[in-house]
């Protein structure tokens, strides 16, 4: 993921305004830490600081129509780059960078070329010719955008809070699937699937179709001019990803480059459960997997980058967050610049454990429908910035444009959970890949129960930041916190905490106002919570608050505090484990 921030129609075109400028892009650095490069055409202003994935060599930015007249700063990957290319021969191209396209496209489509991008992106486009700019999000909000205005009228986009909460008289999230047009004043969006209406869809389901939409969504992303691996948490999703990318890494590009082994990486506390499945799985996959170890207090430690990176306080949203972010660090340290993660399935397919309660199929898919509109705030949010605050790239195929509309087209009966039919959650992705002939993982991973990220790096992570919390959130801070935090007023003495912590680093109104709100059991919708009256009683984002459903739900759990250092490990296709310092696997193929 690269950062990217413009300002623009500022009435200042002084030296002093560019010094600003560049000193705002450089809290984007850790985003792309490659190059930056700042263009300015009068009082408008475009800086991009790069993380290079496809063409390292020459796709610096900003990018460039033929006669420099157009010019595009973006954080983003196009996958259907080479096909679009092929559709304007008469175009010269000065790079190699998928991003290249986009100001070709705009010059023989002008603004409506925006659903014509497969893929993940963020993008400021000024026309010098008229000094009008178009900005536009991807579908889902995969990557992160805020748009911001100044006191002098002038409109500023950048990837994070931090590069314009203080310089905006008012700023919010950009909306997801939407663009900004300076031309026609104002926010449209472009982004307008059959699902989004809500309307309940009937296509019978075939588990071939999902199949192939799904492998087709995880091969595309395998383009990269960079070493790669996966995220395996040993759960369904991440480790159908690992499982698709393995079976398909020959022959590819990256392949060639990099080799065809996988790597795949981990992360838990020591006997989490993730870490004992997703060795398994990698064992089963034989990919090169590498372990990484943190206890409760290096999290704790953690919390406070964490929230000044992901830029919110919401509670699931920052317990997710940390071990994602310590690995992240790790990864990067390995070489590795781009990860492949399962983020996006629970919401397209019901898997979170409430979902059991749904009372019809008509409510089922309602609520995928609200939860995938949310996803910019809440798991593609984490996924972006816990592995951009280290120059690392996330991509997530379950999020593929193509792949939500099969899944989101199929009628909803099919997504429901029936324990007496032995349909567990999700139960239409794993029969999907339940093949008996060429099996893509074993059964009892295929059909392992639903672990939040938060949950299933080991149960004491949560318990432990509870018990932090206690001891620095008294009970008459909790009595006076509506009047100290009217909105969003926390009601547990965690989500205090971590308010506290993100008012210190972006005190502006505005930026309390980009965070998500309202009641939500095991991480549902407000609405959702009315599916079951005890649900209103027991008001937590973890899976485990699902009584009745998680196998592990809240009883007498004990809050534990481990010490010790974030260790790492190395596991092969045997049982035995070498040392990070023996790792002849992770040398690089040229």
């Amino acid at each position: 993921m690269c950062g990217i921030l413009a300002v623009l129609g500022c009435s200042d075109d002084s030296q002093a305004k560019r010094v600003r400028v560049l000193e705002l892009s450089r809290r984007l650095k850790h985003r792309g830490p490659d190059w930056s490069g700042l263009y300015q055409h009068g009082d408008c202003y475009l800086a991009h600081q790069r993380l290079a994935i496809v063409d390292p060599a020459s796709g610096d930015q900003p990018l460039f129509n033929e006669d420099k007249t157009i010019v595009v700063t973006v954080n983003g990957e196009i996958y259907n780059h080479e096909q679009l290319r092929k559709q304007m021969p008469n175009h010269k191209f000065r790079t190699g960078s998928d991003c290249d396209v986009i100001a070709h496209l705009y010059e023989e489509h002008g603004e409506d070329f925006v659903d014509m991008l497969d893929g993940i992106f963020a993008f400021v486009l000024l026309d010098t010719r008229d000094n009008s700019f178009l900005v536009a999000r991807d579908a889902i909000g995969i990557t992160s955008l805020y748009i911001g205005w100044g006191l002098d009228g002038s409109v500023w986009i950048s990837s994070e809070l931090k590069g314009l909460n203080d310089d905006c008289e008012h700023f919010e999230v950009f909306p997801p699937g939407h663009l900004y047009s300076s031309k026609n004043g104002g926010f449209r969006r472009w982004y307008n699937p059959p699902w989004f209406s809500e309307a309940i869809p009937s296509t019978r389901y075939d588990p071939l179709v999902l199949r192939r939409a799904f492998e087709n969504a995880v091969i595309k992303r395998l383009m990269t001019d960079v070493p790669f691996g996966v995220l395996l948490s040993g759960g369904l999703d991440s480790s159908l990803v690992a499982s698709i990318t393995a079976r398909y890494l020959a022959g590819t590009k990256a392949a060639k480059q990099w080799g065809a082994q996988l790597h795949s990486f981990c992360v838990g506390l020591e006997g989490s459960p993730d870490l004992k499945a997703a060795r398994e799985v990698a064992d089963y996959l034989g990919t090169v997997h590498h372990e990484f170890h943190f206890t409760v207090q290096d999290g704790i430690d953690a919390i406070e980058d964490v929230i000044y990176h992901i830029e919110t306080y919401d509670v699931t949203t920052i317990r997710a967050s940390t071990p994602m972010f310590l690995m992240s660090r790790k990864i990067k340290s390995l070489g590795v610049k781009m990860v492949i993660s399962g983020e996006g399935s629970d919401e397209v397919f019901g898997g979170y454990l409430y979902f059991h309660k749904a009372p019809n199929k008509e409510e089922f898919h309602k609520e995928t429908c609200r939860k995938i509109k949310a996803l910019h705030q809440y798991d593609c949010l984490r996924a972006n910035k816990s592995t951009s605050a280290w120059g690392l790239e996330a991509r997530v195929p379950f999020l593929d444009k193509e792949f939500i509309n099969v899944a989101m087209s199929i009628d909803p009966e099919w997504k429901l959970i029936k324990p007496e039919q032995r349909r567990i959650e999700k139960w239409a992705l794993r029969r999907a890949f339940d093949d008996e002939e060429h099996p893509y993982l074993p059964k009892h991973i295929l059909y392992r129960q639903k672990e939040q990220f938060s949950d299933g790096v080991g149960y004491s992570w949560i318990d432990g930041l509870k018990a932090h919390a206690e001891q620095h959130v008294t009970n008459r801070m909790m009595f006076n916190a509506s009047h100290i935090f009217p909105h969003n007023t926390p009601i547990t003495k965690e989500a205090y905490y971590y308010r506290m912590i993100f008012e210190r680093f972006f005190p502006q109104n505005s930026a309390g106002l980009t965070v998500p709100g309202g009641a939500s059991v095991a991480c549902s919708t407000a609405k959702a919570v009315e599916w079951d009256a005890s649900w209103s009683k027991n008001l937590d984002p973890s899976g485990r608050a699902a009584i009745g459903v998680h196998n592990s739900a809240y009883e007498n759990h004990v809050p534990a505090m481990a010490n010790g250092n974030l260790t790492k490990k190395i596991i092969g296709r045997v049982p035995s484990m070498v040392e990070v310092g023996a790792a002849p696997e992770l040398t690089i193929k040229s």
